[in-house]
């Protein structure tokens, strides 16, 4: 059975920075993609940034690209989430998520496990 569990959510002064993780156990990764996604109160689920695990391909999303990192430790089994100059409007639940192929999808509905979720407040 597969578990996602993040961490290192928070509560941030605008233009400061934090790193999410998201340690993963239960299955291989050489198949995998890794996703990120933010859900703010009231709005949909959001895709952030997206690596797949064997080739390190990235995405990101477009209200993120420049400021947010996504990277991944093999030996840790562990992605994260480096988010540089936050906005108050990056305020959302952060989910990481994982899916079995070799392809980025934006959709959060082509993600097979998800995490809990970890609280990010930035405030102004």
């Amino acid at each position: 059975q597969v578990h996602l569990v993040e961490s290192g959510g928070g509560l941030v002064q605008a233009g400061g920075s934090l790193r999410l993780s998201c340690a993963v156990s239960g299955r291989t990764f050489s198949s995998s993609t890794m996703g990120w996604f933010r859900q703010a109160p009231g709005k949909e689920r959001e895709f952030v940034a997206g690596v797949i695990w064997s080739t390190d391909y990235l995405n990101y999303g477009d209200p993120v690209k420049g400021r947010f990192t996504i990277s991944r430790d093999n030996a840790k089994n562990t992605v994260y989430l480096q988010m540089n100059s936050l906005k108050p409007e990056d305020t959302a639940v952060y989910y990481c998520a994982m899916r079995n192929g070799h392809i980025i999808y934006t959709s959060p509905e082509r993600y097979d496990y998800w995490g809990q979720g970890t609280q990010v407040t930035v405030s102004s």
